[in-house]
């Protein structure tokens, strides 16, 4: 078995630049689990970092800072004990608005993160009520953190103040997404089956529950333009969901094993999900056409056998924010660059017991946690987008793949225009 395609050179395949690394304090005391990294987020604006650094914790470190650690004191950055620590209870530990590095104890271990910021003028899609207990200002920026004991914990980033306590979910809380319009609109995906969708500015009313998994539901994505919701589970199936009537649209069917991960293009005309069936596949979600495979196990196994247990389970999938590169993160110790347009791998960097990964805010590093709490930090593949692609991302952004076939153009446009090409 190998990792690769047969016609592919691995030692040709370039090695990825360590940027850096943030190692988690060894434990006081023995713990046979609780010390998973299951996410890493970015801030929209590129702020903040944070981390499920095991333990109940999340980790918060300034962005720039930490790169400017990483470039004055090399690589390694083990994780500061002395850093401001702040309560579950409400607490006002940081002057507002100045990126400063602290610890958030959130009473039971991590399991998700999602950072969301807030846009005054954009009205709340729930119904308006004149009471509010919270004003979210301009600049508003907010941590969620899903917990093992099925509760959401809302925190302003910039205090550490806990705002909301979110407790309808009866099973741990995997993973967490923010509406990109800056609505406030959370939802939760949870091992109980169900997403719930949330509505901050109305006080975290839960607003709708989606049901359609048949087991634990492990990930969802907003759309870029927050309309459209992916869900995947422990299932073969993916969801979408259509946000403005919280309906499902379609399932998709290719998988062949349990989906894990799910991630929107930043144009929203392609998807990608991982799967424990070694494979990453991306999909046109408009039309649930599969348009791309990137295998992590040649020859790949065939269907009864992708459903069984190898070492080369993809755990983690991410878009990067210039739409043409995709990262993957799986059990054979491998974490994969690939471009939406080659079925092999552009770049590769080494990393043991990976969990989760994402891209920073402008695309140039990819953050990865480990099982042990750890962070790594790797460069990402650098090139300049074409015209046509910067163009081919501003139409699609406006544009579902069923009216970009119905314009006049020569086949060969609407076959770029639809990544058929």
């Amino acid at each position: 078995m190998a990792s690769f395609p047969p016609r592919v050179n691995e030692k040709e395949i370039v090695r990825s630049r360590t940027i850096g690394e943030l190692l988690a304090l060894a434990a006081p005391f023995d713990k046979k689990c609780g010390r998973e990294n299951w996410t890493v987020a970015f801030a929209p604006d590129g702020s903040y970092f944070a981390w499920s650094q095991g333990y109940c914790t999340v980790k918060l470190v300034p962005w720039s800072q930490c790169l400017t650690n990483f470039l004055l004191h090399g690589t390694k950055n083990i994780t500061n004990s002395n850093s401001l620590r702040l309560s579950r209870q409400n607490s006002d530990g940081a002057q507002k608005n100045k990126p400063r590095e602290h610890i958030i104890d959130c009473g039971d271990i991590v399991w998700s993160l999602a950072f969301g910021s807030s846009v005054p003028e954009k009205q709340s899609r729930c119904v308006n009520i004149e009471w509010h207990r919270f004003k979210f200002g301009q600049d508003q920026l907010l941590l969620a953190t899903g917990l093992s004991n099925g509760r959401i914990k809302i925190w302003d980033v910039y205090t550490g103040k806990l705002l909301l306590n979110l407790v309808d979910h009866t099973e741990v809380v995997r993973d967490l997404t923010f509406a990109p319009d800056g609505s406030l609109i959370l939802v939760s995906a949870s091992r109980d089956k169900t997403l719930r969708v949330w509505d901050l500015k109305d006080d975290g009313n839960m607003m709708k529950v989606l049901r359609a998994h048949q087991n634990w539901v492990y990930s969802c994505a907003f759309s870029p333009d927050s309309s459209m919701l992916c869900s995947v589970g422990a299932s073969k199936a993916v969801f979408l969901w259509d946000m403005d009537k919280y309906t499902m649209i379609r399932k998709l069917e290719g998988h062949h094993h349990d989906v894990v991960a799910c991630d929107f293009s930043p144009d929203g005309a392609l998807l990608a999900t991982a799967s424990y069936d070694t494979r990453v596949y991306v999909w046109d979600p408009h039309t649930g056409d599969i348009l791309m495979e990137f295998g992590h196990l040649f020859p790949p196994p065939t269907p009864i056998f992708a459903g069984g247990a190898n070492d080369r389970w993809v755990r983690s999938v991410s878009f990067s924010h210039d739409g043409l590169h995709i990262a993957s993160l799986a059990d054979d110790k491998m974490v994969r660059f690939w471009r939406i347009d080659e079925d092999y791998p552009v770049q590769v960097a080494p990393l043991s017991n990976g969990l989760c990964c994402a891209f920073s805010t402008d695309g140039s590093v990819l953050a990865a946690g480990t099982h042990d709490g750890s962070v790594y930090f790797w460069a990402t593949p650098r090139q300049i987008p074409s015209l046509q692609h910067l163009c081919r991302m501003s139409i699609r952004r406006v544009m579902p793949t069923q009216e970009v076939q119905k314009l006049p153009i020569p086949s060969k446009v609407l076959e770029f225009l639809s990544y058929r090409i």
